[in-house]
């Protein structure tokens, strides 16, 4: 939502907050907790956050790009904070005004809070620019190494890889998932993907491939970073889905319901942008889950009449 004109209205948001969950999502990042004058599509994340905590077996995420954020974000009883870590400094300075530096600093300072006061929330150290930079170029699997190496020493729960800018290639994306996993242990997490240049699935096999079982993709593939130009948003949910089902991993995820979804936000952001390619083709004559189940709606028997949508 944050890097997208329009504001999306607090009511289509609960709505479609309560699809994406009743479609099995289990885990969601519902908003960022950051002012509200500089992101006014976040102005509402508190009654977002309170809703959300009601849907039951829902985990709810949030995004703080700092200390006074995550302290609101503990606050509100939040499940998860993901605090963006920028592997370079160009990036770090563009994205929350702190040097590298600066940043470890402040998620020693936040994990101590957290430790202090909101025992049991999770801390996710999302390792932001960790493929490539579009601001300062080439990153180096050693800079990124020491990034995430500067995370498990401040005690965060979980450290995540982060494609900001959309520069990773399947041959990196395995390499550095195993490195991560080989120097972080247990705290090694999940994988976040921009289809910039559309490379976001085939990494997605790649990351599988290390063993890495979260996944971070977008309905619609919405989103992108506002301080890493040119980039695009994040894989698409939908088309996400069906790749793992494909090739046999159970998500507990509903699709046909998922591209139903989709419905909330084409009417909520008139003229935005909607990606993805399950929704136009459908799913496949004869697909089944990998659980067994049968989709939850008649499939259309050819793909090529939504292609030109």
């Amino acid at each position: 939502m944050q890097s997208i004109k329009s504001v999306m209205s607090t009511p289509a948001k609960l709505r479609w907050i309560s699809a994406l969950a009743a479609a099995g999502l289990r885990e969601i990042e519902v908003g960022s907790f950051v002012p509200p004058k500089l992101l006014p599509q976040m102005a509402d994340i508190r009654e977002v956050v309170a809703y959300a905590l009601s849907i039951p077996d829902l985990r709810v995420a949030v995004l703080a790009p700092n200390l006074r954020g995550s302290q609101s974000a503990f606050e509100a009883g939040v499940h998860k904070v993901t605090l963006p870590v920028s592997v370079t400094d160009e990036h770090a300075l563009a994205n929350v005004r702190k040097s590298t530096a600066q940043l470890i600093e402040e998620v020693r300072n936040i994990v101590a809070l957290r430790d202090e006061r909101f025992p049991g929330i999770e801390i996710e150290a999302g390792v932001s620019v960790a493929f490539g930079c579009t601001i300062a170029g080439t990153v180096t699997d050693d800079q990124t190494m020491r990034m995430c190496l500067a995370m498990a020493e401040c005690g965060v729960d979980e450290i995540g890889l982060s494609d900001t800018s959309g520069y990773a290639n399947p041959a990196q994306v395995r390499r550095l998932f195993r490195r991560l996993q080989s120097e972080v242990g247990e705290k090694a997490g999940g994988a976040h993907f921009h289809n910039t240049r559309g490379q976001g699935l085939a990494n997605v096999v790649a990351a599988l491939d290390a063993g890495v079982t979260t996944i971070d993709s977008s309905q619609a593939g919405l989103g992108g970073c506002p301080y890493a130009p040119g980039a695009t948003g994040n894989i698409v949910t939908e088309d996400l889905a069906f790749l793992l089902e494909a090739m046999g991993y159970d998500t507990g995820v509903d699709i046909d319901s998922l591209i139903a979804a989709r419905a909330i936000l084409a009417q909520a952001l008139p003229g935005e942008a909607l990606y993805g390619h399950v929704q136009d083709a459908g799913l496949p004559k004869g697909f089944s889950y990998s659980d067994g189940r049968a989709p939850s709606a008649p499939q259309p028997e050819g793909c090529l009449l939504g292609a030109a949508q």
